[in-house]
């Protein structure tokens, strides 16, 4: 069983920047891909990123792509998102998610999953 642990949520103003974090129970360098979704109010849950657990292969949301880095650091079990130059709509529960593979997300979703943590942008 994989626990997902994530931090660094918050409130931010438009144009901010936001670094969120997500821990693992489980060493995760050579099993699991990584990555994140998210959802607002009203809204099907969405991708956002995914990196590989060798961390060489990175996928981005199109609405995200040049805002938003996604990296791991794989001696720490962790997987980081920085995400910059935010806007209103990027507001949303923010959620670690992992699975051996991420070529099916989000055709399928990954196995296990964080809690959430909440993104607020303010405008």
């Amino acid at each position: 069983q994989v626990q997902l642990v994530e931090s660094g949520g918050g409130l931010v103003q438009a144009g901010g920047s936001l670094r969120l974090s997500c821990t693992t129970s489980v060493r995760t360098s050579t099993t699991y891909a990584m990555g994140w979704f998210r959802q607002a109010p009203g809204r099907e849950r969405e991708f956002v990123s995914a990196i590989s657990s060798s961390g060489v292969v990175v996928r981005y949301a199109d609405s995200v792509k040049g805002r938003f880095t996604i990296s791991r650091d794989n001696a720490k079990n962790t997987v980081h998102l920085q995400m910059n130059s935010l806007k209103p709509e990027d507001a949303a529960v923010y959620t670690c998610a992992a699975d051996t593979r991420m070529s099916t997300w989000p055709t399928i979703w990954p196995a296990y999953w964080g809690q959430g943590t909440q993104v607020t942008v303010s405008s």
